[in-house]
């Protein structure tokens, strides 16, 4: 029925110009030509349209046909695939490229993984050709199907190990391979228009790119907004590995071929990596600065580059460590502030890759006047306290530590009173602290003495640390971490520096020591004390008045409730509490007794 109706509105049609075709024709032959395809008639269809008096009516209609061609050819059934394969070419050849392309971009919107990766592998090259045919039209409808074919690369499922990018089993790699080839003879168009514009600059005295009136390449255009797209993602999204542990890999490829692309259309990966410094021209077109160069895309550029090597060789060597670790440090702090893992990841990445390149205390305090120097480490603070995945708060650590070191001793001297102001962690003031003590240590060493950590340039810093937050209210569960490294910092000093030598000043701050830490101190640990041994004595009267059944409690301490445990439980975390407040009295007697020994002396 559906073939001979097919075949009656062709042989109806031949009659007419295709201008006098009506929209009930073109409906029969859509809806016809389709359910022929497939209800598996495409030989007869193929006839119809290879046939030279129907050239017109497959000029004009025939991209109707591509919905069931494309289906029948994703579903590879044997017996149809040839028929259905000899139309679809003959339509690429013989139908209009504006119809084609719409049709073909139509049936690229797919929903399942599988069938986004078939699909993309099967149409990609026939857009091509018809994007090809378009002449030099093609920029918007380049871009239109660049931005259709990333939003269907971004519903495949990521490799995230070796194995699964070596089996491709979500087709990512074959789909960016094929993305590549698709992009080819566009890049190479919009290289050839480059330099034959160069070419014709210098015959008036003008450099490429820096005609003021002159309206922007299109193509160039459209070829960026991919690149920067998929820098972003999947590039940004991905974990490439390096040739030693994947020689052969498709993402990592990848990555190369989009650097090559922004370097053939004109750009340079220098200026864009140091884009946060270094003022960049300003290009005519429509495309403003942070659209046409997103941060984002620019900081994964920056990772590819700094942490792979990739395009490393385009980097002059006049641009210095340092230099590097400060247009970096804008890239590190937008990855740090998101809440991606992957972007975290990188971040701290591009962070260590930027800090190894420097000797340690080669950074002047004067890079801590530049905010990123500051929002950076705020950042880091957060990944190490906040950050779910174990290993990125222990990398983080690990950067912190490595980012202390590149400092000279002044610049570690203000980044540690920044820090103490501004973490509000105090498992990070602890560590600050502890990284006090180390400099105050070297500074005691034979040969070693410098103005910032010893003399009247220290106590402004011991100041902050040895003080308590809140007083003999201070909750010292909570701040056990700064509270211990503080005690231990000043038992140290007591110990290290003689009374007679007084190199740190110590002894002559004690008396304001006693007044504002330890006297308060005393009190908190004397009234934290009291009030856990009343918890515990309340806990365990009520365990004996209940049974074994009903010993679930609720404790509250302080202001803050417990979660719900066992009455066991319940006395083992007092007990616990109660030994913390025994540690820190004991840590003060013995500051105690060093400090009576010694001014006895």
């Amino acid at each position: 029925m559906a073939l001979e109706q097919l075949s009656d509105v062709v042989q109806r049609c031949q009659a007419l110009s295709d201008d006098s075709y009506t929209t009930e024709d073109h409906d029969v032959f859509s809806v016809c030509g389709r359910t022929c395809i497939e209800e598996g008639d495409s030989v007869q269809v193929l006839s119809i349209v290879l046939d030279e008096k129907n050239q017109d009516i497959v000029r004009c209609m025939g991209w109707n046909l591509l919905p069931s061609l494309i289906q029948v050819l994703l579903k590879k059934q044997d017996s149809k695939i040839s028929p259905c394969l000899a139309i679809f070419r003959h339509l690429l050849q013989t139908c209009r490229p504006k119809e084609l392309l719409i049709g073909l971009l139509e049936q690229l919107e797919q929903d399942d993984p599988d069938t986004i990766a078939e699909s993309l592998h099967l149409l990609l090259n026939p857009l091509q050709k018809v994007l090809l045919c378009l002449g030099s039209r093609k920029a918007s409808s380049l871009g239109m199907t660049l931005s259709s074919v990333l939003d269907q690369v971004a519903k495949l499922p990521l490799p995230h190990t070796k194995e699964q990018e070596e089996d491709d089993v979500f087709s990512l790699c074959r789909t960016c391979t094929d993305l590549i080839d698709f992009v080819k003879p566009f890049v190479h168009e919009a290289r050839q228009n480059l330099l034959n514009g160069g070419e014709q600059n210098k015959s008036t005295n003008k450099t490429a790119g820096e005609q003021g009136g002159d309206k922007e390449d299109e193509l160039r255009t459209e070829l960026l907004k991919f690149s920067m797209k998929t820098l972003s993602h999947p590039l940004l999204e991905l974990q490439l590995r390096d040739p030693d542990t994947l020689a052969v890999s498709p993402l990592r490829n990848f990555a190369t071929e989009i650097l090559n692309t922004l370097r053939a259309i004109g750009e340079s990966l220098p200026s864009l990596v140091f884009q946060p410094v270094l003022k960049r021209k300003q290009v005519e077109g429509f495309l403003e600065e942070e659209v046409r160069y997103p941060k984002e895309s620019l900081a994964s550029l920056a990772h590819l580059v700094f942490v792979h090597h990739l395009a490393a060789d385009t980097f002059p060597s006049v641009f210095s460590s340092v230099f590097c670790l400060r247009c970096n440090m804008e890239h590190v702090f937008l990855l740090l502030s998101r809440t991606e893992e992957s972007r975290i990841q990188k971040g701290l990445e591009l962070y260590e890759k930027s800090l190894v390149r420097l000797e340690d205390g080669s950074l002047p305090s004067d890079l801590l006047e530049i905010k990123s120097f500051l929002t950076v480490p705020q950042n880091l603070v957060k990944v190490m306290t906040m950050c779910p995945q174990h290993d990125l708060r222990t990398r983080g650590l690990k950067v912190l530590q490595l980012s202390i070191d590149k400092f000279d001793t002044e610049a570690k001297y203000n980044f540690f009173q920044y820090m103490l102001k501004t973490s509000h962690h105090s498992g990070v003031e602890g560590y600050v602290i502890k990284n006090i003590k180390i400099q105050i240590d070297n500074a005691l060493q034979p040969g070693k003495s410098n103005a910032w950590f010893e003399g009247p340039q220290l106590l402004p810093l011991l100041r902050k640390v040895l003080i308590l937050p809140d007083g003999p209210e201070t909750d010292l569960l909570q701040y056990l971490d700064r509270v211990m490294e503080s005690l231990n910092l000043l038992r140290y000093l007591v110990i290290r520096d003689k009374a007679t030598e007084n190199q740190t000043g110590i002894w002559t701050e004690l008396y304001k020591i006693e007044d504002t830490f330890l006297k308060p101190l005393r009190v908190g640990v004397n009234m934290s004390r009291a009030h856990y041994e009343r918890e515990l004595h309340n806990t365990m009267e009520t365990k004996k008045g209940k049974t074994k059944e009903e010993s679930v409690l609720s404790v509250s301490v302080g202001k803050e409730k417990l979660p719900n445990m066992t009455s066991k439980s319940q006395i083992q975390a007092l007990h616990s509490a109660l030994h913390t407040f025994d540690m820190i009295e004991s840590v003060l007697v013995r500051i105690q007794e060093l400090t009576e020994g010694k001014e006895n002396l």
